[in-house]
């Protein structure tokens, strides 16, 4: 991580973003509730050998992290958060193609964004895909329980009710990080997580740069049918599981070689 975070006025937020390294631009795309532009907890996506090819772009999702939002639900649905990732990169990249890696909400915003702007990415590395289509709905219903029990008791009573971690993160991660998400804001964006759903299969088949999808055992919110349904239906991509810590601290080195590639 270099520095403190530059900001940019997106769409009427002001977003956080880092650079770091040097070459062909990569963006990272964090999931929900996590952030990119502060300090990082140890954890499964660490990108920082990325930094002695690529030109490194953090960046924190609207409301998250040191990025501002509002509390309107619709702003945080994963088509608008995608609309405010390409206007970052047009401000931080310019015309060049770059490569995306995205995490659950990051990864369904690199999809839209791709999916808006055919020609924009050169690479999509799209990993632990969220729940989509039929698995989605007891996931929609725990977004909208989880803002109502932050509004009824607070954000302690929410982090209190977060479910374990993924086997496949047993010594990797010791415990749930907290939301970097304001109170006053976490409601609305957990509502605007229930809101939104992954592109429509005839979307989907339309991307047409090279993807990697990564995917990991045992997590009800980012099932292995999600990865397994993309795999199939972007014409192309490339799909890798893990079912072991191991397996998982290798995505690092696996996304570097596809990136060079």
């Amino acid at each position: 991580m270099t520095g403190a975070p530059h900001y940019s006025t997106v769409r009427g937020a002001r977003l956080a973003w880092t650079e770091s390294g040097s070459g062909p631009p990569v963006v990272w795309a964090h999931g929900l509730t996590a952030s990119a532009t502060g300090a990082q907890p140890p954890g499964p996506f660490d990108w920082s050998r990325l930094e002695a090819e690529q030109r490194l772009i953090r960046y924190d999702a609207r409301a998250h992290g040191n990025s501002t939002g509002e509390a309107t639900p619709e702003q945080y649905t994963w088509p608008e958060l995608a609309l405010d990732l390409l206007a970052l990169l047009d401000e931080t990249a310019g015309t060049d193609q770059v490569s995306g890696i995205g995490a659950s909400m990051g990864t369904a915003t690199l999809l839209y964004a791709a999916v808006a702007r055919p020609g924009r990415f050169r690479r999509l590395v799209l990993a632990t895909p969220p729940t989509a289509g039929q698995t989605r709905a007891r996931h929609v219903a725990g977004y909208r329980d989880g803002a109502a029990l932050i509004e009824r008791e607070g954000m302690a009573a929410f982090q209190a009710a977060a479910g374990p971690l993924p086997p496949v993160l047993t010594g990797i991660v010791q415990s749930p990080s907290p939301p970097s998400v304001p109170g006053s804001l976490l409601p609305s964006v957990l509502r605007g997580a229930a809101l939104s759903d992954l592109p429509p299969a005839t979307a989907l088949a339309g991307i047409d740069v090279p993807v990697l999808v990564l995917a990991w055992s045992g997590d009800d919110g980012h099932p292995l049918s999600s990865a397994r349904s993309l795999a199939e239906t972007v014409p192309g991509a490339r799909l890798m599981t893990a079912d072991t810590p191991g397996q998982v601290l290798r995505w690092p080195g696996v996304v570097a070689e596809f990136l060079r590639d």
